[in-house]
């Protein structure tokens, strides 16, 4: 085992060995979320509640990494990276037992908070570990290989998914993660190393309970506002109190020596640009997964099997691209990679909404593949921008803020992409196929003129910013 004494100059073992045991977080958490978004009808019609209800499945879990996320680098630093690694792999597993055990859809929401903030702990901590392993000059490549194995899960999930709910029942996609948490557990005690800061400041509490409570108020007023449970006054009133609630905890944060994120990272250009244009692109993204389902089995009638087979080429090309992408990256640096990529990905999900009855198959596993391609590109490019100018005593605090962010816009993603939908289809025909295909059709084409304009963010970058990472020469 690697002590807190020798992890300064990890070995050749540890580098090897590390990015597997990270990428069974990885593994696990988009395992999970894939092999889910399949099952989505399927626990609607065993709930009873109709598969736009589903959303605040979805969306439970990722709020509650965007809550919890800030106090990982945290509890890192002050307990060391093996132990938290290992206590949120171990949460993870007891909240997905606990899910699988639900009978109703609010103890399943209850369920999914509480496998969130296992989460919280899992993916941060190991990036921050990876970070903290590899030189910059390696950063890439190591990051790109703990994404291949992780990219497995996205892969078998749908297929995994369609064959659970046809042959099995729908809890036993939550079960799945017990397993591979338990040979997590394992490996994290054998080859994972012990980070940890000798001093380390007190908690922010306040602030955690600021930020917390504003991004779940927002995210709730998100879920909601579809389906019409609150009235104007109260809508406009929540979403206030939202942004009181956040305006106070970034006044907070300028005014405090250690607050919950530091936000003074957002004047390096290159985190600015990584955090921010993450942020706004992953809402198109972010909501993509949750519609697929919906398109393929409610709408155009596939099987859960089919649905899975559908979204596989997505996960498929991913993983091809990424032993290129460093090389992508090197001949043309991050800001052309980042401002292309994301114009053309918002195109791709538009294109999604000419999907509809009739399409033959083929066109939609090329459709996702095409996606895939460019997907994996822009995720690899935009985690790793986020360390192109941090200092190694910034890596937890970047890793937590970078993490935070993301879950954020993938929770607001999700919703967003439900109450763009609901919109467009009345309550009452919300399992009516032609117009549930409508109300999916027009959450692509909103999604996708997002995910475009996210593109601006990316303007803000020089030629040359990243190139301690991407290796590309100044000229």
């Amino acid at each position: 085992m690697v002590s807190a004494t020798d992890t300064d100059n990890p070995t050749e073992t540890i580098k090897r060995l590390l990015p597997w045991l990270v990428a069974v977080a990885f593994f696990m958490q988009s395992l999970d979320t894939t092999i889910l978004n399949t099952a989505v009808p399927a626990i609607a019609e065993a709930m009873e509640v109709t598969p736009l209800d589903i959303k605040s499945v979805l969306a439970s879990y990722t709020l509650s990494l965007a809550v919890f996320i800030p106090i990982s680098g945290w509890m890192a630093d002050r307990f060391g990276t093996r132990r938290v690694f290992a206590g949120a792999i171990g949460l993870f597993s007891l909240g997905s037992l606990l899910c699988g055990l639900s009978v109703n859809l609010t103890m399943l929401v209850a369920c999914r908070v509480l496998q969130g903030v296992g989460g919280a702990m899992m993916v941060p901590v190991g990036r921050m570990t990876m970070v903290r392993t590899f030189p910059k000059s390696e950063l890439i490549r190591a990051m790109s290989f703990v994404s291949i194995p992780s990219l497995i899960g996205p892969m078998l999930g749908p297929i995994m998914g369609g064959l659970i709910v046809h042959y099995l029942h729908w809890s036993v996609v939550f079960f799945v993660n017990i397993p591979v948490g338990i040979a997590g557990l394992l490996f994290v005690y054998r080859f994972l190393p012990d980070y940890r800061e000798e001093d380390t400041h007190r908690l922010d509490i306040l602030g955690l309970i600021l930020f917390g409570s504003g991004i779940a108020l927002l995210s709730y007023v998100l879920e909601v506002f579809g389906d019409h449970r609150l009235g104007d006054v109260e809508i406009v009133s929540l979403l206030a109190l939202s942004a009181v609630l956040l305006a106070t905890y970034g006044l907070k944060a300028t005014r405090t020596t250690f607050p919950l994120l530091q936000l003074g990272l957002f004047r390096l250009r290159t985190f600015r640009a990584a955090v921010g244009g993450s942020f706004f692109s992953r809402l198109g993204l972010g909501g993509i997964p949750f519609l697929f389902p919906l398109l393929y089995q409610v709408g155009l009638g596939y099987s859960p099997i089919q649905s899975g087979l559908l979204v596989m080429p997505q996960a498929m090309a991913a993983m091809g691209i990424k032993v290129i992408v460093p090389k992508i990256l090197g001949r043309l640096g991050y800001r052309t990679v980042l401002v292309g990529n994301t114009m053309i990905l918002g195109v791709l999900i538009m294109l999604f909404a000419t999907i509809g009855v009739g399409t033959p198959a083929w066109r939609i596993a090329l459709q996702a593949f095409i996606l895939g391609f460019f997907t994996s590109t822009q995720y690899t490019s935009m985690n790793t921008l986020v360390y192109a100018d941090v200092t190694a005593h910034q890596t937890s605090a970047a890793s937590t803020i970078a993490s935070t962010g993301q879950q954020m816009s993938i929770s607001f993603g999700v919703a967003s992409a439900s109450l763009i939908a609901a919109l467009f289809v009345p309550e009452t025909l919300r399992s009516d196929p032609t117009a549930l295909i409508h109300g999916v059709h027009q959450a692509f084409i909103v999604l996708g003129l997002m995910t475009i304009a996210s593109s601006i963010v990316f303007m803000q970058l020089r030629k040359n910013d990243g190139g301690a990472i991407s290796g590309k020469k100044l000229v």
